[in-house]
């Protein structure tokens, strides 16, 4: 067993994707608001976070699941453990909380593509830490959305002193059913508010490494109207913040409660209780009533980031399971006698087949992500435009989102156990870091709206409000590769299998609209069979992309670059072959759909 922390960047690969495929270098940088920037401040911004995301910040992880968080009801007060304490100075000491905040306040103002490949290496490390560092979001939002006072009390002093932050929905009786929220805000004056109510399944709620903690919380204002249209959103500091940003007496908002979870030990699960005995004193946010509308500048952050995760743990575990496969000898050959010498365990057909699943289902969902985020850089570069442009993009990575946190969390779950596998035995124990992989990583299909959730967002609101032009946009992309020749020859099946996905999606998609003049149910029941594939067939796509620059650049290319760039273009191969089948066979199921389930008798279950 080795003691190293346990985390394994895959570096080359995040700066493939952005500095070869994606090109930043020539198609942000220089653009503003990203005109300070270039290659070589990304590339060391990236170097000098690799040895702190593999070093301190690592080695809160194994620590934070084994030490219990601490937590005193008579306070509200949470203690993390000292691993963590030190991951989390850590993340600041080095600067990286500077990497996407805007020059205006006082960061490097680095876009999408890049703040995200970095986070990778952060939230792949320590979770449970990366999620901590929420308050430097939540003050960028109160900054885009926020009133000037309201502005000038919170933002400067979140980043300056480093408070934390969190995102406040859910309550004990609503679930993921926000509009059934009711809790409540009564206006004292102008934007001064009371919240009272119960909320659960807050984040890091309350932290002692953290002076202060800014919550922005969603509630119903006195006489609003119900669901989710007559939520407002609230600024709720821990403690109260003076005018000139210096913090006053304890506010009305306690942690009440803390989950005790299958993973994700070290980050803390908060029920927090508002206006029990002490008034929650809160300001509405812009001093206007649009509570949803703001909060989805979180959530659409929270979905990326969630995500993010799951991929950044899958492609750690696949790293450490492929180091583990070639120190491991076990079993002789499958072609020679039982006799014969025994061979490491990576020789073995199934244990190859399990690494390959791995690899190409993580290079994949990190191809997916970085797509994503390097449609935001071109929304930002856009600015304030409201032309047909800044509206087709903003649409597409409407549209992709889902595909992030619905497809990456579910399918990374599922893989990871090929993670474990790969170990035989040894996996199961604590000795390795594969089996708190999938226990924290798990939680990823839940939270931010599960699963099915976001299957539904993405037929019945994505899909929906234009009439699927944004979905037929992307396919065209995929359609135009097809075209291209893209790859030349070399890619000639794998864009063949590519077409042939494509095809079956389009049929898939077509039968269910018709199957939607039967019942809506249809949706329900096929939702999450559309979302895999329209993932898988996204995620080939940009693999197969990927296996044409691989190709060129193999050409050239010398030392460790070598490999890499085989390993690129076996990705591809792989997924086209293992994986892009089951878009055919997921769109028969969608074509033979039923209402069997929903017409079964309860009694019947």
């Amino acid at each position: 067993m080795s003691t190293a922390p346990h985390y394994k960047a895959n570096l080359r690969d995040i700066q493939f994707n952005l500095f070869e495929f994606l090109k930043i270098q020539d198609t942000v940088f220089g653009q503003k608001p990203f005109g300070e920037l270039d290659e070589a401040t990304a590339r060391q911004t990236l170097d000098t976070m690799l040895p702190v995301c593999t070093g301190v910040m690592a080695e809160g992880f194994t620590e934070g699941d084994r030490v219990p968080l601490g937590f005193d009801p008579r306070t509200g007060t949470v203690t993390l453990s000292p691993a963590m304490k030190k991951a989390f100075e850590a993340y600041f000491e080095s600067g990286l909380n500077a990497l996407d905040l805007p020059q205006h306040l006082g960061g490097m103002g680095a876009p999408p593509s890049l703040a995200w490949g970095a986070f990778e290496m952060v939230v792949g490390s320590n979770p449970a830490a990366a999620f901590a560092f929420l308050g430097n979001v939540l003050a960028r939002i109160i900054d885009t959305l926020a009133t000037d006072a309201q502005k000038k009390r919170f933002v400067g002093p979140m980043l300056e002193r480093r408070w934390g932050g969190t995102m406040v929905l859910t309550e004990p009786d609503a679930g993921s059913d926000v509009g059934a929220a009711r809790a409540k805000a009564k206006q004292v004056k102008d934007d001064l508010w009371h919240i009272e109510g119960v909320k659960r399944f807050i984040t890091n709620g309350d932290l002692d490494v953290v002076e202060n903690i800014v919550h922005l919380v969603l509630a119903r204002p006195e006489g609003a109207g119900p669901g989710t249209k007559g939520l407002s959103m609230f600024i709720v500091p821990k403690f109260l913040v003076n005018d000139d940003g210096s913090l006053g007496e304890r506010n009305g908002v306690y942690c009440t409660n803390l989950e005790k979870k299958m993973g994700l030990k070290a980050s803390a699960t908060c029920e927090m209780t508002f206006g029990d005995g002490k008034p929650a004193v809160g300001w509405l946010v812009g001093n206007v009533h649009d509570g949803m509308r703001q909060m989805f500048h979180v959530i659409e952050h929270a979905r990326m980031a969630v995500g993010l995760k799951s991929a950044a743990t899958l492609s750690t575990a696949y790293l450490n399971a492929l180091a583990y496969t070639k120190e491991r000898k076990q079993g002789a050959d499958l072609k020679a006698g039982k006799n014969a010498p025994r061979v490491t365990v990576i020789n073995h057909p199934d244990v190859r087949r399990m690494l390959l699943m791995q690899k190409s289902h993580a290079e994949g969902m990190r191809a997916l992500i970085l797509f994503n985020a390097n449609i935001q850089d071109q929304v930002e570069m856009l600015g304030g435009h409201t032309d047909d442009k800044a509206a087709e993009l903003n649409a597409l990575n409407d549209l992709v989102l889902p595909l992030i946190k619905g497809y990456c969390s579910e399918k990374a779950y599922e893989i990871l156990n090929l993670s474990l596998q790969s170990y035989g035995g040894s996996g199961y124990l604590q000795d390795y870091p594969v089996e708190q992989y999938i226990r924290d990583q798990k939680i990823d299909t839940l939270y931010e709206g599960t699963t099915h959730i976001q299957a539904l967002d993405l037929l019945m609101r994505k899909v929906a409000k234009d009439g699927g032009a944004t979905l037929q946009g992307l396919m065209g992309r995929i359609a135009q590769t097809l075209e291209s020749n893209e790859g030349g020859d070399a890619l000639k099946d794998e864009r063949a299998m590519l077409g042939e996905a494509l095809t079956s999606l389009q049929t898939g998609l077509g039968a269910l609209m018709e199957k939607l003049g039967e019942s809506v149910y249809h949706v329900g029941l096929q939702g999450n069979r559309v979302l895999f594939a329209l993932s898988e067939v996204v995620i080939a796509w940009l693999l197969v992309r990927h296996a044409a620059v691989a190709l060129e650049k193999k050409k050239t290319a010398t030392g460790p670059d070598v490999p890499f760039y085989e390993g690129k273009i076996v990705s591809a191969r792989f997924f086209c072959r293992e994986v892009l089948p089951n878009v055919a066979l997921a769109m028969s199921h969608v074509q033979k759909s039923s209402l069997l389930a929903m017409e079964v008798p309860e009694d019947a279950f």
